[in-house]
């Protein structure tokens, strides 16, 4: 019986080794950029994010070392990247005992909150409850968590929705594997879903509701989807990248400039150019 409380993709984490330069970065590549948050003392991490709808990405940075970001460090000493996923909780609280019930033990759920400068200079606060499945439990390399908003206002601001390469929302989460089929089958035990073959074999797994997918496929797959595209440097197991539904094609071609390529009809920019992470953009 599919999950309750967990109803699809919320947001995409991209692990940074240097915040601010990947937001300099990220804003170049046509993305409007939110200020820079800060989180707890505990948690150990800043943030910025690009906000879509009903999802967005969030760039994360650790800025002191706490136990709490061990893992976060011990993927950065790698590379950097997608770490982490996460979906959308209805109920923080009612999620975790869901997947308990299923026989995962849950962090949490925890409480936080961040800063967050409003357009018109005030100060207010983000507010979240998060859990998480156990950090073991990561199929294709991506831990996955969930999160409940409980101050979408101070989160989804209409003037950080608007960018120049005319994003919209996430269409894919894509996850290299040399057995897409046994890590699809892992994330299918893990939220109670389902998979979908596509014609070039790769795996998906809807994440629920009308949310992107996750896609299963090994690097040689992905390099044929995209093969105008450098794969340089992209391990054969983990995160790969992210299919980006836009509402002006050419527009995202110009926003990205000279560090995006036409592939399959997308607009690509290289894993290298855009911190470890495949952006791929498609009609919307």
């Amino acid at each position: 019986m599919p999950l309750k409380n967990v109803i699809g993709i919320d947001h995409a984490v991209v692990m940074v080794k240097d915040l601010d330069a990947a937001a300099a970065n990220w804003k170049r590549l046509g993305f409007t950029i939110s200020p820079r948050g800060t989180h707890s003392a505990h948690m150990g991490t800043g943030n910025y994010t690009v906000m879509l709808d009903p999802d967005y990405i969030e760039l994360l940075g650790v800025l002191t070392d706490t136990g709490h970001n061990a893992p976060a460090r011990a993927f950065l000493a790698h590379r950097e990247g997608i770490e982490r996923l996460a979906f959308t909780a209805v109920n923080s609280a009612a999620g975790a005992e869901e997947i308990r019930a299923r026989g995962f033990e849950p962090i949490g759920p925890t409480d936080f909150e961040r800063p967050v400068t409003m357009p018109d200079g005030s100060l207010s606060a983000a507010k979240f409850t998060t859990f998480q499945w156990p950090v073991a439990e990561a199929p294709g390399g991506l831990r996955i968590f969930a999160c409940q908003h409980k101050t979408r206002e101070t989160v989804w601001i209409p003037e950080l929705m608007k960018h120049a390469n005319g994003a919209r929302r996430l269409k894919q989460v894509l996850i290299a594997s040399p057995e897409p089929a046994t890590d699809a089958a892992h994330l299918v035990r893990l939220i109670d879903g389902s998979t979908r073959a596509e014609p070039d074999g790769a795996i998906a797994v809807p994440s629920g509701s009308d949310r992107a997918d996750f896609v299963f496929l090994t690097k040689d797959q992905l390099a044929k989807r995209y093969p105008e595209v450098s794969f340089a440097g992209l391990p054969e197991r983990g995160s790969a990248g992210m299919v980006i539904a836009t509402s002006d094609l050419a527009a995202a071609e110009k926003a990205v400039g000279s560090a995006g390529v036409r592939s399959a009809g997308a607009v690509c920019v290289a894993p290298a150019a855009a911190n470890g992470t495949l952006l791929a953009f498609v009609g919307a």
